[in-house]
């Protein structure tokens, strides 16, 4: 197989679901077997934020601009500022979004597991008290 350019994407709103606020994501990379890896860039208003989720594999978080937060449940709140890059390992329960007064954009990395087990799994909401008062 030879390099070849990847397929255009639209930009697709996030599901009230999984974030609050509104945030949009590209995915860039959804690799071929058998490579598991996906690509996607993610962009959050001011306030927009992740429900709590886990990774199967883990995920890694690299900020390409604006300010946000990243948390594993039970740890210190992390600020993110453009070019810091972080990772949650496979299976801990996180959520990252923007401050409340800024944007934040990051490219976001993890891979599938293999034998049909979800990628991801969405947990409940962030409650007034767990998301940063500004």
């Amino acid at each position: 197989m030879s390099t070849r350019m990847q397929p255009k994407t639209p930009t697709v709103k996030g599901p009230e679901a999984w974030f609050t606020g509104d945030v949009y994501f590209n995915a860039y990379y959804a690799g071929e077997e058998p490579s598991r890896t996906r690509l996607n860039l993610v962009r959050f208003t001011p306030g927009a934020h992740t429900a709590w989720h886990r990774h199967a594999v883990g995920q890694t978080l690299h900020v390409t601009e604006g300010l946000g937060y990243v948390q594993s449940r039970g740890e210190e709140l992390i600020e993110l500022h453009p070019g810091d890059t972080v990772y949650t390992p496979a299976g801990e329960w996180h959520w990252h979004g923007a401050t409340a007064e800024n944007f934040m954009c990051h490219l976001a990395l993890w891979e599938a597991p293999g034998g049909g087990e979800p990628e991801t799994e969405w947990g409940e909401q962030l409650t007034a008290e767990e998301y940063p008062a500004p």
